[in-house]
């Protein structure tokens, strides 16, 4: 008979320790992107509720963004780097294959943990906090970092009158660890294949290297609508009802910041009541893919308009088109 394999054990629940984000400092206002584009700031505003973008800097990168909010969650949340078991980046815009961005930013932090990254496109930040939530109850780690980062300047077409105003930069990061209550939901996720094209990137790398051309983020703007606004307020009423909770047990509501209309479609069908805080970082900082939920977390901390212990739905969905929400405490 085979000697029995021991089992990894770890925390019986997990939490957000703390969030931190990184603005760009470039400003992107609609007046400056209707330089480019046959469009207005009323129709732009009217469309997406955006007023102005943030783009990287001089000296500015993915790297850079994410390592600066990375560094600000881990000492927010009190501990050291070097504790940290794991470092997940979720990101569609750094340009090298291998190694990960995680593994440069576990090392510049200052820890021998895990690092990789994954490519989950606007619901990155919500696949990496499951991830995070797992590993700490599994006892693969005691802390994880959970980084979205994003340079969408750098894929962006600024002559697509359809896309050109909607994408950002910046970088969001939390650190998950261990806690006696549970402060993370049960994660609802999935993904729909078939409409890839929906989102998707114009040009795959190998043609881009030969012919010398730059790809670009194209979007189905209708087809996104459509499933945004229909399927993911289903899943967002998942997301609670996994976590036991009723719209009127919410204090804040975090959506990815795709599209004010689509906020406003998923309002409508979750039925919340007024006093829940909504998000809507997106007049002031664009679309900023990955880094969208933790950003507009932070932001919502830092002006007071939500507060430590509340209880908030957080749902990404983008690209794949994949998906992913829970229910959480804030930090």
């Amino acid at each position: 008979m085979s000697a029995p394999i021991a089992a990894s054990s770890g925390a019986p629940f997990a939490k957000l320790l703390s969030v931190a984000s990184f603005v760009p400092s470039r400003v992107v206002d609609n007046a400056e992107m209707c330089t480019w584009i046959d469009s207005s700031d009323e129709w732009i505003q009217q469309r997406t509720g955006i007023v102005e973008r943030r783009w990287v800097g001089e000296g500015e990168s993915v790297e850079t963004m994410a390592l600066d909010a990375g560094r600000r969650a881990v000492e927010k949340a009190g501990i050291e780097a070097s504790e940290l078991g794991a470092v997940i980046v979720s990101t569609v815009t750094y340009y090298h294959q291998t190694p990960s961005l995680a593994a440069r930013l576990a090392h510049r932090l200052g820890t021998l943990g895990a690092a990789f990254d994954i490519s989950a496109a606007c619901a990155g930040f919500c696949y990496g906090l499951a991830q995070a939530e797992a590993l700490v109850r599994s006892g693969a780690a005691r802390y994880v970092l959970v980084i979205g980062v994003e340079e969408l300047s750098r894929f962006t077409n600024i002559h697509d009158r359809g896309t050109a105003f909607l994408f950002a930069d910046g970088a969001g990061a939390a650190v998950v660890g261990p806690s006696e209550t549970n402060g993370i939901g049960p994660v609802v996720w999935g993904s729909d294949g078939s409409q890839a094209d929906a989102i998707n990137q114009t040009v795959e790398w190998s043609k881009a290297l030969a012919g010398s051309e730059t790809p670009y983020i194209q979007m189905d703007g209708r087809a996104v609508f459509k499933w945004a606004s229909g399927f993911i307020a289903d899943a967002a009423k998942d997301v609670l009802a996994k976590a036991g909770l009723a719209p009127e047990d919410l204090d804040v509501f975090i959506p990815h910041q795709a599209n004010n209309r689509i906020t406003d479609a998923m309002l409508r069908a979750l039925k919340l009541p007024e006093h829940v805080v909504v998000a809507r970082t997106i007049k002031q900082f664009g679309n900023n893919s990955a880094a969208s939920v933790p950003m507009a977390m932070d932001a919502l901390l830092t002006s007071g308009e939500a507060k430590s212990g509340q209880t908030a739905l957080l749902i990404g969905f983008g690209a794949g088109l994949v998906y992913a929400g829970q229910v959480v405490t804030l930090p």
